[in-house]
């Protein structure tokens, strides 16, 4: 089995999902050697709701019958803030502004190969959700719902950092760059 860190992989807890625990479809503690990684950024996409109440926005992907947090690959030379910008827009028709960083994730896709996802909080601006292919609805939930409905625990890690930031394994959450 190769080592998280030969592939380049952060071990430090505090910024990073721990690669070796999976959710559903996805491989624990096996690695494949392979010449690149995959990587990605999104969001937790939030909002104040009419109650006052926080609520995030949760994408289902018919094609794995999933409710995730939008995310998607980088293309080639685009930084990864920009990724996070595009891909929510492409998948929740929200163009958002970025917040801060609020944590990078590690894991083996369904295909075997290793990928890295890095999210920040973000704040729509405008824009409104259109179905398509990819993302069939998109649903605005208080935390605790989204907890409750998100397909993978490291989508749920994600929100409990942002739902308590004062008990993040990250001592001053978003005040520095994961």
């Amino acid at each position: 089995m190769l080592a998280a860190a030969a592939l380049g992989w952060s071990r430090d807890a505090r910024d990073a999902w721990p690669c070796g625990v999976a959710s559903p479809g996805e491989k624990a503690g096996t690695f494949m050697l392979v010449t690149s990684q995959i990587r990605a950024a999104g969001g937790i996409v939030w909002r104040t709701g009419a109650d006052g109440v926080v609520e995030v926005a949760l994408v289902h992907r018919p094609k794995y019958d999933d409710w995730t947090l939008p995310k998607g690959k980088l293309h080639p030379g685009e930084t990864e803030e920009k990724t996070a910008v595009r891909e929510v827009e492409e998948e929740t028709g929200l163009r958002c502004v970025l917040e801060r960083p609020i944590g990078r994730i590690h894991y083996v896709d369904r295909r075997g190969r290793p990928k890295t996802v890095r999210y920040w909080l973000m704040r729509p601006i405008a824009g409104s959700f259109v179905p398509s292919d990819e993302v069939d609805e998109l649903r605005w939930l208080p935390l605790d719902q989204a907890e409750a409905l998100v397909s993978y625990e490291h989508d749920r890690w994600l929100l409990g950092r942002f739902a308590h930031p004062a008990t993040s394994p990250k001592p001053g959450l978003g005040r520095t760059s994961p």
